[in-house]
């Protein structure tokens, strides 16, 4: 791989901030990550917060001046919100016009009535990857689980059996395919291409669905044998409409977007002429941010009308489909500063370096920090924007391919090992009833499967990409 030059490392400014060596750029970044996490695990301060007081203190142990710190840290935070922010947003919208209006009950009763006995851990994972598309995996949680305590309890399903396949495949989607925040920025940092991301991800995450969910289900099942939690069985959003959204026109809503991005990526690779008229309106109508306005607006004709929804009530859901997203939004932002001290101290480079000395294939790089990152902060959202700073100097000279595969490999590390400092982790063991036990041996050890296996994807797609 070629070395990059300051230039490449940093377009405003083009200078490092601070003449910091190695090691001391080395003891910055530890101290850095080191204030944010213990901000997060310790003090339990948002990690918005956490990630802009870890910023400036990775600068002022590199020694840069705090005035270039703060301006580093601002120009990352709007243009990471400003690259991503809108398609969160959008995305946001689009899982609550799903959850709302009843298409998401749709999609699983439909999948549902066609399955039974052996293929319900199948159904399940279907269901769930599908429904995970839009949603964030919190949202896609608390809308299966529902569907999963049921399915269990009618059909004397074990729990686990039915529950492990359904967040194995919320889980991928969260972590591999965009549009959800952590691959939105890994994307954006590494300046990677959406649609050939959106297509590998989706080929990495159907092998790696398969192995954590339906197949490791059967061994959770047989570790932690508990019935479904009469407690934690909730209303249905369905329950209180008359009607909702058919089962193909709530489909065609869901896969709009994918539809678009991956015939963009097909363009590109067939015609590669920027001239050309084909190419250039798919390059419009491909782009996320058109791919998912387009998704929106349709659900307004095909989930939400259906559903009996009037122009006022279409409004104010809107208005709370995005409200909760503000911290998710703050997150990501202030990630992207994180991101831009890091490149601007020089950081990038000295990554660059280490993985030139040292010999380090790129890709294992990227799924280490990720992993170091994820275990330390417990967020994947954290530790995918905070990796993705760190070897995006490492993108620099790699084929289209190989910088999607970069994203996955930071996707995958920022999945390994969910335990007691993940909301996650807590999501879970209380919807399930588990003990904290009972949570490491089925969910935590799924989340392991999924970032190894994952990873171990990456690579050997690396080998002939």
């Amino acid at each position: 791989m070629t070395r990059l030059s300051v230039e490449m490392l940093a377009a405003d400014p083009v200078e490092p901030i601070t003449s910091a060596g190695h090691a001391q750029l080395g003891i910055a970044v530890l101290a850095g990550i080191a204030v944010i996490v213990l901000l997060i695990t310790k003090f339990k301060l948002h990690a918005f917060l956490a990630l802009t007081i870890g910023s400036l203190a990775l600068g002022a142990f590199a020694g840069a001046p705090l005035d270039k710190v703060l301006t580093s840290f601002t120009t990352g935070l709007g243009t990471t919100v400003a690259g991503v922010g809108v398609l969160i947003a959008l995305g946001a919208i689009l899982g609550k016009m799903l959850a709302d209006s009843g298409g998401a009950d749709e999609i699983v009763d439909t999948i549902l009535a066609k399955a039974g006995g052996r293929s319900m851990p199948w159904a399940m994972v279907l269901i769930a990857s599908v429904i995970g598309l839009p949603l964030f995996f919190e949202v896609g949680v608390v809308l299966l689980i529902p569907v999963v305590l049921m399915v269990a309890k009618r059909g004397n399903y074990s729990l686990m059996r039915i529950g492990i396949p359904a967040l194995a495949g919320l889980s991928v989607m969260h972590g591999l395919v965009p549009p959800h925040p952590g691959p939105l920025v890994a994307i954006d940092a590494v300046k990677a291409d959406l649609g050939v991301t959106l297509a590998l991800g989706v080929l990495v995450a159907i092998p790696t669905v398969i192995i954590a969910g339906p197949l490791f289900s059967r061994y959770a099942a047989r570790w932690v044998d508990v019935p479904a939690p009469e407690r934690m069985i909730p209303q249905r959003a369905s329950e209180e409409l008359e009607k909702r959204p058919g089962f193909g026109a709530t489909l065609i809503t869901i896969m709009l977007p994918v539809i678009l991005m991956l015939s963009k990526a097909l363009v590109d690779i067939v015609i590669d002429d920027k001239e050309n008229t084909t190419q250039r309106v798919f390059d419009v109508v491909g782009s996320p941010l058109i791919a998912l306005l387009a998704s929106v607006l349709l659900g307004i004709f095909t989930l939400l009308r259906p559903a009996g929804f009037g122009k006022e009530r279409v409004s104010g859901l809107v208005e709370k489909g995005l409200a909760p997203i503000a911290g998710i939004l703050l997150i990501v932002g202030a990630g992207g500063g994180f991101k831009q001290t890091l490149i601007d101290t020089g950081v990038g480079q000295m990554i660059l370096d280490i993985s030139e000395d040292w010999s380090i294939p790129a890709l294992l790089l990227a799924w280490l920090i990720a992993v170091a990152i994820r275990l330390a902060t417990g967020s994947a959202t954290v530790a995918t924007v905070s990796a993705a700073g760190l070897v995006a100097p490492l993108a620099a000279g790699m084929s289209t391919g190989e910088t999607a595969l970069l994203v996955l490999a930071i996707g995958a590390g920022s999945l390994f090992f969910s335990h007691v400092n993940d909301a996650g982790f807590w999501l879970v063991k209380e919807y399930f009833g588990l003990s904290v036990g009972q949570t490491i041996k089925t969910w935590s050890v799924m989340e392991t499967i999924i970032s190894v296996v994952a990873g171990a994807i990456v690579l050997l797609l690396s080998l002939v990409i």
